[in-house]
């Protein structure tokens, strides 16, 4: 099929969605003007840079709503948010702070999840997270959006710190499998991470074509 996406599709579902994947989760912590702790989950995230380490979040307009707009009004006002890494054990209170729950609600208290200071940043970390990024707005873009009430948002953030749990670190390798991060899949699916393999980066001029 094709299908130009301004026209509209004839699928039941948006299909956009189901076909870049799988997206990796940033779980987002943040605090408001008031010192009140933010949770949600952002499945437009990534990391852009390597030096330094940067990463992004974004909302998208008419699609997030509650904790995914006072988690990027924060992060904005306060030039700093945490980016917690989503796993599987944890996939029922990732999926429970992206509720959209009034401004001012602590998502990662009513997640029955503990806070744990940052290094240095204010907003807390999730510490049952097996790792976690603390970062520093360097800068926001509104990307084009059909309705200038409801934009589309990216913020980029420098990472300034990194924690990682001693015990996902083999032979002095972060094992995914024991992280077992999961991503976010078209429509209401996820993808839990528990196989990976290698391949190591071809030379020039290259010596095999594969079959």
């Amino acid at each position: 099929m094709f299908y130009e996406p301004r026209n509209g599709h004839d699928l039941p579902h948006n299909p956009f969605n189901a076909i870049v994947l799988p997206r990796p989760i940033g779980w987002i912590s943040t605090l408001d003007e008031g010192g009140r702790v933010n949770l949600a989950p952002f499945s437009f995230f990534n990391a852009v840079a390597y030096t330094p380490p940067q990463v992004m979040f974004a909302t998208t307009a008419a699609h997030y709503e509650g904790g995914h707009k006072d988690s990027m009004r924060n992060a904005l006002a306060s030039g700093e948010f945490v980016a917690n890494l989503a796993t599987y054990s944890l996939r029922e209170a990732v999926n429970l702070t992206s509720t959209p729950a009034p401004r001012g609600v602590d998502e990662l208290g009513l997640a029955g999840l503990t806070a744990v200071p940052s290094r240095l940043v204010a907003p807390p970390r999730v510490a049952e997270s097996p790792v976690q990024l603390e970062c520093r707005v360097v800068s926001s873009i509104e990307l084009p959006t059909g309705d200038a009430a409801d934009p589309n948002t990216v913020v980029f953030g420098e990472v300034v710190g990194v924690h990682i749990a001693d015990d996902v670190i083999v032979d002095g390798l972060v094992d995914v499998r024991l992280l077992r991060p999961i991503g976010r899949l078209g429509y209401r699916e996820y993808v839990d991470v528990t196989d990976s393999f290698a391949m190591t980066r071809p030379r020039w001029p290259v010596e095999r074509v594969p079959d």
